[in-house]
């Protein structure tokens, strides 16, 4: 991950991990908000992974609740240890050693052992849908049958090995004004994905917007509203095709 426009438009925090309508608990070590029923009545569950921002953000909890609403049980970790960036205006913030304690060959671990509990409780059917930082995760955690498929929405830095390495069904959400993952950088993902994966991966760059607005939109920019919710109705309906069981 790298560029300044992953910190760009930082969230509103919520300390203490009191919004959304679910729950914190321990899930495979971490701190995981929890949303949506799980086993016996749901064996089909969604690990959603924040951007750096991490997994208070009140936008990305109402999305996991959203998800959670399209029949799945959501777990949002905190891969961040209670450490996700949050005032860039500090002049003692570094963040090049924040980015080297929390990268994303340790978020991939920890994110199998989440996986792992998972399976432990039940679940029988996992998707994984990443933004930013977690973006890359999911794409690390796509190169393996640990999960049923992927959405990867404004990635940080993918690597066309990466792309390579991708195993199950994936969508790239990616925004048309990104110095991060440009479109162009997208889309010859998209005919590298096509070509192993024939229809079972989707590329779709959306106009006019920037990298982090499935997550980090001003809600009150009708055009920012909507482009956001547009993302989030296509990463469900990707996880329905592919993730969803029949209870």
């Amino acid at each position: 991950m790298s560029g300044s426009q992953c910190f760009e438009n930082p969230p509103k925090l919520s300390p203490g991990s009191g919004c959304g309508a679910g729950t914190v608990q321990q899930l495979g070590g971490l701190n995981t908000y929890v949303t949506g029923s799980g086993p016996p009545d749901s064996k089909s569950a969604i690990l959603l992974i924040s951007d750096v921002f991490g997994y208070e953000a009140p936008l990305f909890r109402k999305l996991a609740d959203k998800v959670a609403g399209a029949g799945f049980l959501v777990v949002a970790p905190d891969f961040f240890y209670g450490d996700p960036i949050v005032d860039l205006n500090n002049p003692q913030f570094d963040r090049e050693a924040w980015r080297k304690i929390h990268n994303t060959d340790k978020g991939y671990v920890d994110a199998k052992s989440v996986i792992a509990a998972l399976k432990s409780k039940g679940v029988s059917a996992i998707g994984a849908a990443g933004f930013c930082w977690g973006g890359v995760v999911a794409a690390k955690l796509a190169s393996s049958h640990d999960i049923q498929a992927a959405v990867v929405l404004h990635p940080g830095a993918i690597t066309v090995d990466d792309i390579n390495e991708i195993k199950v069904p994936v969508a790239i959400l990616g925004a048309e004004i990104d110095h991060i993952s440009p479109p162009e950088d997208l889309k010859r993902f998209g005919e590298i994905l096509s070509a192993k994966l024939k229809n079972d991966c989707l590329v779709k760059i959306y106009p006019r917007v920037s990298h982090g607005w499935t997550v980090r939109y001003n809600v009150e920019d009708e055009f920012a509203v909507k482009s956001a919710e547009e993302a989030h109705e296509d990463m469900i309906n990707w996880l329905t095709k592919y993730v969803k069981r029949d209870e």
